[in-house]
């Protein structure tokens, strides 16, 4: 049987998917805290007395179950521990693997207040994009059972440029375990997270949405003749002009040869072409 000292060992010998998302955090006392806990310095918080923490352990079972059955797809792996091919200091303790696509399985609890869809995603980004990296998955599922009784499904893909971006902070970070430099933080803006969309939202109840639906609806046929005409006016243009004037509108031709237009007083489009 594992003892809480063996795992913190093990621990110790990785950068796991909830770490990335403290080095790639604006934290820098929970950095600074990572940073003694991977070099030995210091045991990691014990988490027994956090109830969101607690309640996320208990419902991690219903959530693959309620996943599984809502999908009818087969989470598999679970808890399987796994290492980079490449980067063994990069590793990943999985909640599950869905058989069907290959994605990586993630399994939370969140409260009800304040959630959004999106929240969440940049909330698990790193962990998410970090256990991607770690097993070569295109993507990720994120199954998140609310304190509000309610359970979501978001689908997040592999970004490119995100994992990019982890990577170079995941390797300063190791950096500074092995040489016992302190680190500090990295100050990367990360894109933000691509999902997928998957619903569709009625806005018949929101006013500003009517208001602007209402101007959007009156001009549109406006706006279209506007650029019809303005493509047209372009064309009349002489090509040795480097203004035309006319009839209340001016045409400026610029250094690089484009055209813009503007609306001239009544004395202005009156006024002598020199």
């Amino acid at each position: 049987m594992r003892t809480v000292a063996n795992h913190a060992i093990d621990r110790r010998s990785f950068i796991g998917g909830s770490d990335a998302r403290i080095i790639m955090g604006d934290d820098p006392d929970k950095l600074t805290r990572l940073w003694r806990e991977k070099r030995g310095e210091a045991l990691p918080l014990d988490l027994s007395d956090d109830l969101i923490v607690q309640l996320g352990t208990i419902t991690e079972d219903l959530n693959r179950t309620w996943y599984e059955r809502t999908s009818g797809h087969t989470v598999e792996d679970v808890q399987r521990k796994v290492r980079h091919p490449i980067h063994k200091w990069m590793g990943a303790t999985l909640d599950g693997r869905v058989q069907q696509t290959g994605a990586v399985y993630e399994a939370k609890f969140m409260l009800p207040w304040n959630f959004s869809e999106e929240a969440a995603a940049d909330k698990h980004m790193a962990q998410l994009q970090h256990n991607m990296w770690v097993i070569s998955a295109r993507s990720a599922v994120l199954s998140i059972i609310t304190g509000g009784g309610k359970w979501v499904e978001i689908i997040v893909h592999a970004d490119p440029l995100y994992q990019h971006l982890l990577l170079t902070a995941e390797k300063k970070f190791w950096r500074c375990v092995q040489t016992g430099e302190t680190p500090h933080l990295f100050g990367i803006e990360t894109p933000r997270p691509r999902l997928e969309a998957i619903k569709v939202v009625d806005m018949a109840t929101s006013n500003s949405w009517a208001e602007l639906a209402v101007t959007y609806l009156r001009t549109r046929g406006a706006h279209g003749d506007h650029e019809l005409a303005k493509a047209d006016l372009k064309k009349l243009v002489p090509e040795d002009a480097r203004e035309a004037i006319g009839h209340g509108i001016k045409a400026k031709r610029s250094k690089s040869g484009a055209i813009s237009f503007e609306a001239l007083s009544s004395e202005a489009s009156h006024a002598s072409i020199q």
